[in-house]
């Protein structure tokens, strides 16, 4: 039982999609994809520093282009897919709800209207590795903070103003390490809330599919059956905490033996070999990882 999951904003480094562009077809959809959202993906894949792809209107559409052109030359079919946060755009792409032009409509729009939502006031995000999940929980919201990922394998990650993530950290919980993230903003919060209207308005327009194959939610963990109900998740998500750990347990429950992660792979599979005993991970890195994603369920 395969999954294939789709990482979220943060994930993206300095040049990440420069051993890729020599595979022909990816640099194709590349090439593509930067014309659907109006931006040079390669250059921005390429040669762009860590504080040009940090821009909120910049990652979301590069994130998951290189999702889309990953799983399309990676050539295996899922049994379940997942994305984390901006990585359920590409799920829904790969589990036919939406087409990759729609796609990547959607993230170009939501990536815009998160980085206005983010210039109101300044926020940010801060990890919580470790700690007493009930004593993490209690110390974030007596900070007025928002346990916007909860992640599981021991990761939560809070969102709020910088004035009260300054204070979490001054009052960390017992034996939690704090890791402030590379991030614009409060992602999954209620600061985001001016950025739900206008992914509405730009989702309105589209006829969704229903899944082709099992699609997880980030609200909760459930399977979606309809396109409709997860595309209005995908609206309402972007205020709103991202529940991996019940995606997780959700895999769990439904058999999950193997997980491939797409470019660039790493933080879901390493919650995955943490919080899913004995499944198989890959991280799509470079092109020199394809051979064993695609060896995984042998």
């Amino acid at each position: 039982m395969l999954v294939i999951a789709a990482p979220g904003q943060g994930a993206q480094t300095p040049g990440f999609l420069s051993p890729w562009l020599e595979i022909p077809e990816f640099r194709d959809r590349i090439s593509a994809s930067s014309e659907i959202v109006g931006l040079d993906l390669i250059a921005y894949g390429t040669t762009a520093d860590a504080d040009e792809i940090r821009d909120t209107a910049v990652a979301q559409p590069l994130l998951v282009a290189a999702a889309l052109a990953t799983y399309d030359v990676l050539g295996v079919t899922p049994d379940i897919v997942a994305g984390h946060s901006v990585g359920e755009l590409a799920a829904a792409a790969i589990a036919g709800v939406l087409t990759h032009e729609e796609a990547l409509g959607l993230v170009r729009e939501r990536g815009l209207a998160m980085a206005k939502a983010a210039a109101v006031t300044e926020t940010g995000m801060t990890a919580v590795l470790g700690g007493d999940e009930g004593e993490v929980l209690a110390a974030i919201a007596a900070h007025g903070l928002t346990p916007a990922n909860i992640n599981g394998a021991g990761q939560i990650v809070a969102g709020g103003t910088l004035e009260q993530l300054e204070a979490f950290r001054a009052e960390r919980p017992a034996k939690a390490r704090l890791i402030p993230l590379s991030v614009a903003g409060a992602f999954h919060t209620v600061h985001m809330a001016p950025a739900v209207e206008q992914l509405r308005q730009a989702a309105a327009g589209i006829k969704p599919g229903d899944p082709a194959v099992k699609l997880l939610s980030n609200s909760d963990g459930a399977l979606v059956s309809t396109g409709a109900e997860f595309v209005d998740r995908l609206v309402r998500q972007v205020a709103n905490p991202v529940r991996w750990d019940a995606c997780m347990t959700t895999m769990a429950a439904e058999g999950v033996t193997a997980m491939i992660e797409l470019l660039p792979g790493g933080t879901l599979t390493g919650l995955a070999r943490r919080g899913l005993s004995g499944v198989k991970t890959v991280a799509l890195k470079t092109p020199d990882n394809l051979d064993a994603a695609r060896e995984v369920l042998k």
